[in-house]
């Protein structure tokens, strides 16, 4: 028994800690959830290797050569992944600084902070792990079955490289501090997640739009500009390709870059943990500065809870992480749309789909900040305001912020047709609307500190807000084509809200 205070019992307590916060997510607490998404999860893990198993089947049979064209694809996918693991690792060394209720206690005990640091980012780095390799194995395992052995390196790979992404992570949040402050590392640190993790993958599909013409970033690691331009299959940009490959000397290198890296970071850096966390608990109590009074407007009930509900959204301190990537993922489309002006309406088509499904999504995580997730729901309830007025000017907030991210790229649709405009912002409106109708009928009163477990709610929300989100645009694309077929995906996207709302404890009485 390892005594209290120790690496092993603090790591101990730290996945003690992170297995039930796992199941919470996971089941909201009832064992027939668990049953249930254990083998949702099977089912969908052999459904994931056996489209594996399809896609790579021709390369396999073509033989696999570690040449150029190779190496480049390989470097360019294992760069996604990086990017992603980047942005979560980032979001989550922030959030050990901030978000850790039980950090107070932790600091008033004899427990060594620099033990904590180091279990901390240690768990940080384990779960993008994780992540990073239940991402990628239906790829390596059909690899290793169908190729060889060998392709099991990749997991190694992967570890390696969360690690360096952890203490990257670490670097730039300590950095943040030092330069920025407490009180704008948070916010800094979320914009910088939220553009790492959506960065690459915009990039590639910007040059993919401005060299090719459409959104397919694969068709860009094949194209042969590309592999031309890149070094010789013997340049060491290519040793984390080679080390995916089972290479043995090009895994030691990458595993000792990467666990070396991490290492070294938290020996570093474990002693301003701390500072840091305690800087970072006074923010919030921090001293608000008066400023000179704004002359009082005149304004209704409903203007002033819309004016309410925008300024807790911008105010909200993780929301920005959690939404800023879906707005990104927008802009390729925009590009597209820019490149396309005046030539065809192919490229509208493409985007519809994309837009409309963004918005649903988009909708549905403000709708539920707006409706559910109230700090104050005691008040608001208690007010001298009709209950309709309320969820009525909350509605209104979400669309309001619809209309404004995806106004400019209905004004670029317009541009080049428009009936293809009208159709998009129809079904943006009906996507939108029917993602914000799901969260009023399943909302449930929880603290806007939740919003990463709204889905523990309901998970006939979740689903139901996705699928009428893919049906909608399913719709909206073969109504922009004007094919008949378009009144079937409709058909679906209606039946999957009336189940929703058969299904919703509060549904019948909205």
């Amino acid at each position: 028994m390892s005594p209290a205070g120790s690496l092993a019992w603090m790591a101990r307590h730290e996945l003690r800690l992170a297995w039930r916060d796992i199941v919470a997510m996971s089941t909201g607490g009832r064992k027939t959830r668990g049953v249930v998404l254990v083998v949702f999860l099977l089912a969908f893990a052999a459904g994931l290797h056996w489209l594996a198993n399809v896609l790579i089947t021709p390369w396999i049979g073509a033989g696999i050569v570690l040449d150029k064209p190779t190496l480049v694809l390989i470097t360019g996918s294992g760069l996604f992944f990086w990017t992603v693991m980047l942005s979560q690792t980032m979001e989550s060394v922030t959030r050990a600084y901030y978000a850790r209720s039980d950090l107070d206690l932790v600091l008033s005990s004899p427990v060594s902070t620099r033990k904590l640091f180091a279990v901390r980012t240690t768990a940080v780095a384990l779960t993008s792990m994780l992540l990073a390799c239940l991402l990628a194995s239906p790829l390596i395992d059909v690899l290793a079955f169908r190729d060889g052995p060998h392709w099991l390196a990749a997991y190694l790979v992967l570890a390696a490289l969360a690690a360096l992404a952890t203490a990257l992570s670490v670097l730039m949040t300590i950095g943040l501090f030092r330069t920025a402050g407490p009180k704008r590392t948070r916010l800094i640190a979320q914009i910088i997640a939220g553009i790492v993790g959506a960065g690459f993958i915009i990039g590639i599909q910007a040059v993919a739009i401005l060299s090719i013409g459409n959104m397919d970033r694969f068709s860009v690691l094949h194209s042969p500009e590309l592999i031309a331009a890149a070094p010789s299959a013997q340049s060491l940009l290519w040793l984390p390709a080679r080390a995916v490959t089972g290479d043995p000397l090009a895994v030691l290198v990458i595993s000792v870059l990467g666990f070396g890296a991490l290492a070294l970071v938290v020996q570093r850096t474990s002693g301003s943990f701390a500072r840091y966390a305690i800087a970072a608990a006074g923010v919030s109590q921090a001293q608000v500065q008066q400023r000179p009074a704004k002359p009082f407007r005149k304004a209704s009930q409903r203007q002033a809870l819309r004016l309410k509900e925008w300024r807790l959204l911008r105010r909200d301190p993780w929301l920005l992480s959690q939404t800023l990537m879906q707005i990104l993922y927008l802009l390729p489309p925009a590009l597209l749309l820019w490149v396309s002006y005046g030539q065809s309406a192919g490229a509208s088509v493409v985007v519809i789909p994309v837009v409309v499904m963004a918005a649903g999504q988009l909708a549905g995580g403000l709708a539920w900040l707006a409706i559910s997730g109230e700090d104050a729901h005691d008040l608001v309830v208690t007010a001298p305001i009709k209950p309709r007025a309320v969820l009525i000017a909350k509605i209104e907030a979400v669309l309001g912020v619809i209309a404004v991210v995806f106004g400019p790229i209905l004004l670029l649709i317009a541009l080049g047709s428009l009936q293809l405009a009208a159709i998009t912002g129809a079904f943006v409106a009906i996507s939108a609307g029917s993602a914000t109708a799901i969260q009023l009928w399943f909302r449930v009163p929880m603290r806007r500190a939740m919003f990463r477990r709204r889905q523990v709610a309901s998970r006939a929300a979740t689903i139901s807000e996705a699928l009428s989100s893919i049906m909608w645009a399913g719709t909206a694309v073969l109504a922009a084509s004007e094919l008949w077929l378009a009144s079937i995906p409709a058909a679906f996207a209606a039946l999957t809200l009336l189940i929703a709302w058969a299904l919703s404890p509060k549904g019948k009485r909205v």
